[in-house]
This record gives C-alpha cells, sequence and structure tokens, in this order.
C-alpha cells in the first residue's frame, strides 16, 4: 500500500484524505499496526485505483 500510495506523490494525509480516513489509521495500516477491514480495503483499492487484491496480495501490496 505504501509503495502504491508514494507512486501516486501522495503523503499520507492525502492518502488519507482520498480514502475518507484519518492519517494515523493510515499511517497505522502502513506500519502493520492495524488490521483493516473488507470496507476499509475496498476503499483504500478504490482511492488508489487499484483491484482489492492488489491490496491483499503481500507481493504487490509491499
Amino acid at each position: 500500500m505504501r509503495r502504491l500510495r508514494q507512486s501516486k506523490g501522495w503523503s499520507q494525509e492525502e492518502f488519507a484524505h482520498e480514502a475518507g480516513l484519518h492519517r494515523t489509521y493510515v499511517s497505522d495500516l502502513e506500519r502493520g499496526a492495524r488490521n483493516p477491514t473488507i470496507t476499509v480495503v475496498d476503499k483504500l483499492a478504490i482511492a488508489l485505483d487499484v483491484k482489492v487484491g492488489a491490496l491483499l496480495d503481500s507481493h504487490e501490496a509491499s
């Protein structure tokens, strides 16, 4: 997820805004401190313009 966010040139703040989430929550997700619900994964995928599977595949999401 971090790599995808950075490829768009977004800060965590910008990404969180695009996904409708709080920046600290995005930070926690990127650090592996939280596990997102499928609803959150969907929001992240929509914001990043990728399929949900791209976020669930550990090779794509790292």
